[in-house]
């Protein structure tokens, strides 16, 4: 068998002696189509649907057809070829026979991978395939590498994130993921703007960073020569609408945290925020199962799913939880009896958490609610009541309180959304704020910084509200039954290869 370079060698041969005879594929600028795979297939459905219990006389009703993409399958069958001709919509088969394509020799000597043109006539074969039977034939782009065997795929998760254009043009079901997942945001819009929300769009490059507990990219601008950061959130942005008066408006966008890469985490992703002006985080709830009902129904037509083999129903209402309640539940230890860092981290001391010394006491709590609790929340669950310490952007439960009206969503043991009713007291804000600025020098580096435009613009006043964000990057795992974001992220961040810069 030819190794690949022996097969790059052969095709490059190929090309230029297509070109010493006055044919290069790559001179053709545009081919007109009259139909794609799967509308041919559904042209010879209705025919014979329209024969009744009648068979099709396929001689007398095929019908002509202009189409291209790219060979997948080549094969040799007495004195015809067969072939499997692929486009975004499908596979049609192709029949090439020597008394009908005047150039059929030529056509026999294609290669796996090549994309074409050509005219025909299309009918169903006895066997029952739905084919095209050549009549002529144009080479739009020659394949001057070959394509992985068709019996085993590619299957090396390497190969897959690094060359997609490859995974999407060999594995069917990549392709199905990225076609769910942009249907799923389609139906997202959709939603969304039949509420009467107003998409608007947000600076991705931020002279302040905020909106999230997280490490900016940092980039320079030469003009201006001051620095800016890639936005970890829009959210100081959306509330800035609200405060101008648009009253429901949403952003879908990517975010970029300069942050570790595993399976539930790429330093870019994209996100769904919304902004409800006169709404509270109860009614951002309904909000929540709404956006992700429709996404649901979008990409796979029900809210039943299965993910990491457990069966999952998303139809509201959701099942709700205090995080203080559920971890004291879970382990017994009371975090709402803890005042310091030496008091968490003593009643942690049983729990053989990782780095306990080094943590506070809200990185404690997070650490806790994650081994002990998290991995239970298969169902849609909304968990409650954060503490102030943690949500410097959240409002008070009440006055006195050190809870927010903060709820985060967890679906199959991943966490997928974080909301609150907003804080709107620009006095409240500034002390958060200040504290959050004492946590960074202290060492904390996604302390939130101390953002004195967005002050000045509570200052002016802001309506009671409820914010939203979700992780659409995550949804789409969960619709699809995946395990890694790089799954279905389409070129998902990683390492060099070697001999890269």
């Amino acid at each position: 068998m030819s190794t690949d370079n022996e097969q790059v060698i052969l095709r490059r041969e190929k090309l230029l002696a297509l070109r010493a005879a006055g044919h290069d594929p790559f001179a053709v600028h545009r081919y007109e189509r009259s139909h794609c795979a799967a509308s041919i297939v559904a042209e010879i459905e209705r025919i014979e649907t329209a024969a009744g219990a009648e068979p099709v006389n396929w001689e007398e009703a095929e019908f002509p057809v202009q189409i291209a993409g790219r060979l997948m399958a080549i094969r040799r069958q007495g004195k015809s070829v067969w072939a499997d001709l692929h486009d975004q919509s499908g596979k049609i088969q192709l029949w090439a026979k020597p008394d009908v394509l005047a150039d059929f020799e030529q056509f026999g000597e294609l290669d796996l991978g090549d994309l074409i043109g050509l005219t025909g006539k299309a009918f169903r074969t006895r066997r029952g395939e739905p084919s095209v039977r050549i009549e002529s034939w144009t080479l739009l782009a020659k394949a001057l590498r070959p394509l992985p065997d068709k019996f085993h795929g590619l299957h090396d998760v390497e190969t897959r994130y690094r060359q997609r254009y490859l995974d999407l043009m060999v594995n069917e079901e990549a392709r199905e993921i990225f076609t769910k997942r942009s249907r799923a945001i389609s139906g997202l819009r959709q939603h969304l703007d039949g509420l009467g929300f107003l998409e608007v769009e947000t600076p991705v490059m931020q002279p302040i960073y905020g909106g999230a507990a997280a490490r900016p990219f940092v980039t320079h601008h030469n003009a201006l020569d001051m620095n800016l950061f890639l936005r970890i959130a829009p959210e100081l942005y959306l509330k800035r609408l609200i405060v101008g008066g648009f009253e429901k408006v949403y952003e879908i966008g990517r975010l970029f945290r300069n942050e570790g890469v595993d399976t539930r985490h790429n330093p870019e992703f994209t996100t769904i925020e919304t902004y409800t002006a006169y709404a509270d985080f109860e009614d951002v709830m309904r909000q929540a199962e709404g956006i992700i009902c429709a996404m649901a129904e979008a990409a796979n037509g029900h809210l039943q799913v299965r993910y990491r083999d457990q069966d999952i129903d998303l139809t509201p209402p959701w099942q709700r939880l205090s995080l203080l309640g559920s971890v004291h539940e879970a382990t017994g230890v009371d975090f709402a009896c803890l005042s310091d860092d030496a008091e968490a981290r003593a009643a942690c001391a049983h729990l053989e958490l990782e780095d306990i010394q080094k943590e506070n006491l809200a990185g404690l709590l997070d650490k806790t609610f994650e081994k002990f609790v998290q991995p239970s929340l298969v169902q849609p669950t909304f968990v409650t009541e954060y503490p102030v310490v943690i949500s410097p952007l959240a409002k008070r439960l009440r006055p006195d309180s050190e809870l927010t009206a903060r709820f985060e969503i967890f679906i199959g043991g991943e966490e997928v959304g974080n909301a609150f009713s907003e804080l709107n007291d620009p006095l409240d804000q500034r002390a958060r704020f200040e504290s959050q600025v004492a946590m960074r020098a202290q060492g904390d580096q996604e302390a939130h910084p101390l953002d004195e435009d967005y002050l000045r613009a509570l200052e002016y006043g802001m309506p009671p509200a409820g914010g939203l964000g979700i992780g659409i990057d995550r949804i789409i795992m969960l619709l699809t039954d995946k395990q890694s974001l790089r799954e279905v992220i389409l070129f998902p961040h990683m390492r060099p290869e070697a001999g890269e810069g």
